[in-house]
């Protein structure tokens, strides 16, 4: 089958337009549970979903929409017991972990079902996707993609110092929750699409290979929400082609691209950082006052052989492990 039969056919096309809007919106949260130090609060929060995918099977009801009760009722629980409880974050991920996975195939088994009924929700099923669970994870994901993007200054800003936030007038506790209610929704939007035991990886992937090539926040967003939906649609599409010799699941297919990824330019990452380093050699000093030569072995120049850095309004030249400033007819020593 060609790729214009193949994407033809009514199944691919929901596939792909749930895996655009996943790859968009996965990223756009991740970013903030990553600057939180929270990577992992996905996957607590997929353990819990994983009841909720169960209440709807025991209920007849729609899974995805009980799924996004629970588990946002899940976040909000553990935001609460972050910020009062005496049980510090890792605990209560642990606590979602374990007592989520096991409610949900407990209730499983109260609905009839074995455990591998859970199979399309833990791994993703993305091939199989209905036309109304099309519907709701476009309209999910979009509202998750406007909230972060929208409120990306006051949700960097919680995100990065909760105390300047709070001097800064920021409601605090408004703004984590929304972040964990954020991370809820996405959850159960990628479930049909990577799974909710994957859910986690792309959420934080793109993040951790954008942190690799950006140092602006609103670049790291922006880069990861591209990487997240080129991951996605690409995991999709060479799962598609090579489910034609092995059976082969989009879901794993789309993390491991994303690995792939973040491989790709974890070095390049490590060669910018180090030239940063070299442009600033006493980054992290005090300042010192200008010293005035009059002398100097050589002008400096674009071919003069010595970086050159912006600064300010004029170019510093590293020289002898100190900076030259062309001022005038002689140079300032920094």
């Amino acid at each position: 089958m060609s790729p214009a039969e193949l994407f033809s056919l009514p199944f691919m096309q929901r596939a792909l337009l749930a895996a655009l809007f996943t790859g968009l919106a996965a990223p756009a949260v991740g970013t903030y549970l990553v600057q939180r130090r929270l990577a992992l609060m996905g996957d607590g929060i997929g353990h819990v979903a994983v009841t909720g995918v169960a209440i709807g099977l025991l209920t007849g009801t729609s899974p995805t929409w009980t799924a996004v009760v629970v588990a946002v009722l899940g976040a909000i629980l553990i935001e609460v017991i972050r910020e009062r409880g005496h049980t510090n974050g890792d605990v209560a991920l642990a606590l979602l972990f374990y007592g989520g996975l096991a409610g949900g195939v407990l209730v499983t088994g109260l609905a009839g079902q074995s455990a591998a009924g859970l199979q399309q929700y833990l791994f993703g099923s993305i091939t199989t996707i209905s036309p109304g669970d099309v519907l709701v994870t476009v309209g999910l994901a979009a509202l998750v993609v406007v909230v972060c993007v929208g409120l990306a200054p006051q949700l960097f800003a919680v995100s990065q110092d909760q105390e300047f936030a709070r001097v800064a007038g920021l409601n605090v506790r408004v703004y984590n929750v929304m972040v964990a209610v954020l991370a809820a929704v996405t959850v159960t939007v990628a479930m049909r699409t990577v799974g909710l035991l994957l859910v986690s990886a792309l959420m934080v992937i793109p993040v951790a290979t954008s942190q690799q090539l950006t140092r602006s926040f609103r670049t790291t967003l922006g880069a990861a929400m591209l990487l997240g939906t080129l991951a996605s649609v690409g995991g999709l599409v060479l799962a598609a082609f090579a489910s034609y010799r092995a059976t082969v699941a989009p879901g794993p297919t789309i993390v491991l691209l994303s690995l792939a990824g973040f491989v790709v330019t974890w070095p390049i990452g490590l060669w910018l950082r180090r030239r940063a380093r070299l442009k600033e050699p006493f980054a992290g000093l005090d300042p010192i006052e200008h010293e005035v030569t009059d002398e100097h072995p050589h002008d400096h120049g674009p071919d003069c052989g010595h970086a050159a850095v912006p600064h300010g309004d004029h170019i510093d030249y590293v020289h002898d492990g100190h900076r030259h400033a062309p001022h005038g007819r002689h140079y300032d020593e920094h």
